[in-house]
């Protein structure tokens, strides 16, 4: 190796590490000092992202469902959200359904990215009249709530 290369190399070398010096924020001046502050750098960088990583978690555990409700000539289109997956969920909505007299017309379910249902409720032979969009999303709520408690009890 001529003198020349290895003068190009050794350069090379110091302009990597005051490369890295610079974006650690390192005040090192000696390669080793500089290799151990980023190598502390990387680290901490692991411990934020770990810890941003477990809140975002538990915030979207304890995210509510988003519920909409329209009213229709002859039922309702019901939506239901939620950011986590929900294994056992489709069948408390679909027990609650029943429940308020309505049979599913159409449905979309989704559990892919989370927990997402649009559905058609119409009244099953009469046995839904007399009740209005604002309860039937009460009661859904209401059964996602009680889903949610006894799923958290498992």
């Amino acid at each position: 190796m001529s003198s020349s290369s290895r003068g190009r190399k050794k350069s090379s070398v110091y302009q990597k590490l005051q490369q890295l010096r610079s974006v650690t924020n390192s005040t090192a001046v000696n390669k080793t000092s500089i290799i151990v502050d980023a190598s502390r750098y990387i680290s901490e960088l692991k411990d934020k992202v770990d810890k941003l990583s477990q809140e975002t978690g538990t915030t979207s555990q304890n995210s509510m469902p988003m519920v909409t409700v329209e009213t229709l000539e002859k039922g309702f289109l019901i939506n239901v959200f939620l950011e986590k997956n929900c294994p056992g969920l489709l069948v408390s909505v679909l027990e609650t359904f029943e429940e308020l007299g309505l049979d599913v017309l159409e449905a979309r379910v989704s559990c892919e990215d989370g927990f997402k249902l649009e559905a058609i409720g119409g009244e099953n032979q009469g046995n839904a009249e007399g009740i209005d969009a604002q309860m039937v999303k009460q009661v859904m709520m209401q059964a996602i709530r009680k889903w949610s408690e006894s799923s958290q009890d498992d």
